[in-house]
């Protein structure tokens, strides 16, 4: 039996959505929910905001990384992703956290949706008001 690898874990959350990451030193594979990256982000924008962390500290082809999301739609499950893989790479090497820091990659977006009110349309938005 091989000896156990070592790796870092890290969870992010953005919206409703979480996400937990491995890192381990690797040839640069990201797997999200058994599947790669780019068949779980199809859409290329989702892709960018994920691998941000790897490409501002230079990390992209150096670590392997399993992540599992659950929760959400696609943006969201890819802010909670970037969001953990930042924190991963603090846990890896902590002197990447100033550069994580300055892009705001460590922040948690605290940024939920308002909750529909009893009597209006939505959150904000008001039913017809007709005078006459």
């Amino acid at each position: 039996m091989a000896a156990q690898e070592k790796f870092f874990y890290a969870t992010g959350r953005r919206k409703t959505s979480s996400a937990r990451v491995y890192v381990k030193p690797g040839s640069g594979k990201f797997v999200v929910n058994g599947l790669d990256l780019k068949d779980n982000f199809p859409l290329g924008t989702h892709q960018a905001i994920v691998n941000q962390p790897l490409i501002e500290t230079n990390m992209k082809a150096k670590l392997d990384l399993k992540a599992y999301v659950a929760g959400g739609g696609k943006s969201g499950q890819a802010g909670a992703l970037r969001h953990a893989v930042s924190r991963a790479l603090t846990i890896l090497d902590a002197e990447l956290r100033p550069v994580l820091k300055k892009a705001g990659f460590l922040t948690r977006d605290s940024r939920m949706v308002e909750r529909k009110k009893y009597g209006q349309a939505g959150a904000r938005k008001r039913y017809q008001y007709s005078k006459r």
